[in-house]
């Protein structure tokens, strides 16, 4: 998926997310987003997230190019991944996978 602001690919690459020592994510089946004036992101598959160690915040926002987000904690840390559930037309590949602000690949 591309259009003028962002490009989505599937990555391979194993890519995993560490967020105080635990593991939280852990794919070989991410979609990389490239979005314009932002560090690329990894949408992982919920099936390869511990959603099991993640609450749901009370913080939602919306963005014009992807939709309305929900937000997940870890403990007190505070938003550290979120979610399209329900994403635009045209960004449909990313509803449901989460995303992270903090990422360690191997």
């Amino acid at each position: 998926m591309q259009n003028a602001r962002i490009t989505l690919h599937r990555s391979k690459q194993r890519t995993q997310v560490q967020v105080d020592g635990i593991l939280l994510a852990d794919s070989t089946n991410t979609l990389e987003l490239l979005e314009h004036g932002y560090p690329p992101r990894h949408y992982f598959p919920r099936e390869d997230v511990r959603m099991d160690l993640l609450t749901v915040s009370a913080t939602t926002t919306y963005c014009p190019f992807k939709g309305h987000t929900v937000y997940f904690s870890l403990g007190e840390s505070l938003d550290i991944a979120w979610s399209y559930v329900e994403p635009i037309e045209g960004m449909e590949t990313i509803a449901g996978s989460v995303a992270f602000y903090e990422k360690v690949s191997e």
